[in-house]
């Protein structure tokens, strides 16, 4: 990947009006950030010279618990997220059946989802295992980085 290519994805993220973007292919990771006017970049090294976002790796402090959140997640579950942005499909393909349903259960490495970004088909793993106890987005919708996709039981 190169400067033309990263400036191609910015052009693209507001176009589309996209705040966040994520691409991991092989030992390649891209992550934007935008807010405001700027654009946070994090690569691995080799692309380091293209990040130029002040403060990388700083965390924000934890904020204390104030209320109850009426949509914090039971006990014993836990939601697999989006790791990019793109479009989610719930099968390989229009004539296959989903990976998962409600009640199905997977393992660390059980595909759940396809996020199609950039034209490409990337199969998304659970990365947990446990039992699909909700699933949280739209077959065919977009969905934006670190997005809930599903809960699982893990408990």
């Amino acid at each position: 990947m190169n400067l033309d290519e990263i400036k191609k994805i910015v052009e693209l993220m507001d176009e589309h009006g996209l705040s966040q973007f994520k691409l991991e292919q092989d030992d390649t990771k891209l992550e934007l950030k935008k807010g405001g006017y700027e654009v946070a970049a994090q690569a691995v090294p080799q692309f380091a010279q293209y990040a130029q976002a002040p403060g990388q790796g700083a965390q924000a402090p934890a904020a204390a618990p104030v209320d109850v959140d009426p949509d914090a997640l039971p006990a014993g579950e836990q939601e697999i997220t989006s790791p990019m942005v793109g479009t989610f499909y719930l099968a390989p393909n229009p004539e296959s059946p989903d990976f998962v349903q409600i009640g199905s259960s997977v393992s660390a490495e059980s595909p759940v989802c396809i996020i199609e970004a950039m034209k490409v088909m990337n199969e998304i793993q659970a990365e947990i295992g446990g039992e699909i106890t909700k699933i949280l987005v739209e077959n065919g919708t977009a969905v934006q980085y670190g997005e809930p996709l599903f809960r699982v039981k893990t408990a």
